[in-house]
């Protein structure tokens, strides 16, 4: 692997294992995060599960029904795309949790046309069903589902538990497109990764609620969640464009290698 290839490698390393959302909100309000999600509502938290279902499904619908021209390379557009989640986010700060099953399918499907945006950035074809599930991926990042180890839930861990549904997938969209024989596929798919992707909503909606936020607000928020799936979607892309180049186990080999 090259000089420069390895600091790309590094710098993916990096962006994948950062801490999670509540974390960084937790850091910049001097509040841990998981005061607001014990106050929580039941209710709630029923909410939040219905929501990020909903939201991955449409999320996968858009990237389903992105077509791209030929054109590679382009450079993502990430600040535009936190703006316009800026203003869904100041909208559910404003109304509250109530709005979660209305906000969050809005915010996730911009979050994927950014995502889409940077895998294309990064040499990918949005028009390969694989690469349209690699984008879906990214939200699995950061993360973890009850039956993972705490010890072993990094990027290629999340990646080895959905190598399956994900495989299965692409088959099925490869060999009959969106059809609905292949609708219990990609449901189970669809729900492994939502499950993950709760995780990080819960800690989302928990800063909302927590008295301190003050000025940071809704707007705020939505805006570390956006940050936080580019960086996720920089660091799997650059990863993948390595795994091309070099093979996945030499790549792998090296991620591990690495100290951050």
């Amino acid at each position: 692997m090259t000089e420069l290839d390895l600091r790309f490698l590094q710098g993916a390393k990096a962006l994948l294992e950062k801490p999670r959302v509540g974390a960084r909100v937790a850091n910049l309000i001097g509040t841990p995060i998981e005061k607001g999600i014990a106050a929580l509502p039941s209710q709630v938290r029923s909410t939040i599960e219905a929501a990020t279902q909903k939201s991955i499904q449409a999320a996968l619908n858009i990237a389903l029904n992105t077509i791209t021209d030929k054109e590679q390379q382009q450079k993502s557009k990430n600040l535009y795309h936190k703006l316009l989640v800026a203003g869904t986010g100041g909208l559910g700060g404003f109304l509250g949790a109530s709005t979660l099953l209305l906000e969050l399918p809005i915010s996730t499907t911009i979050m994927m046309r950014s995502i889409l945006d940077i895998a294309r950035s990064e040499g990918e074809d949005l028009n390969d069903p694989e690469v349209k599930l690699a984008c879906l991926q990214v939200f699995a990042f950061g993360g973890k589902s009850k039956g993972d180890d705490a010890v072993d839930a990094g990027y290629f861990a999340t990646r080895a538990a959905l190598a399956r549904a994900v495989s299965q997938a692409a088959t099925v969209l490869v060999d009959r497109g969106a059809a609905k024989e292949g609708a219990p596929i990609l449901a189970r798919l669809v729900l492994s990764i939502a499950t993950r992707f709760q995780v990080v909503v819960s800690e989302k909606l928990a800063a909302q609620v927590v008295p301190l936020l003050g000025a940071l607000g809704g707007s705020g928020i939505n805006v570390l969640f956006m940050d936080h799936f580019q960086d996720m979607a920089r660091g799997h892309f650059v990863i993948r464009r390595l795994e091309r180049k070099y093979g996945v186990e030499e790549v792998q080999r090296r991620y591990q290698e690495i100290k951050i």
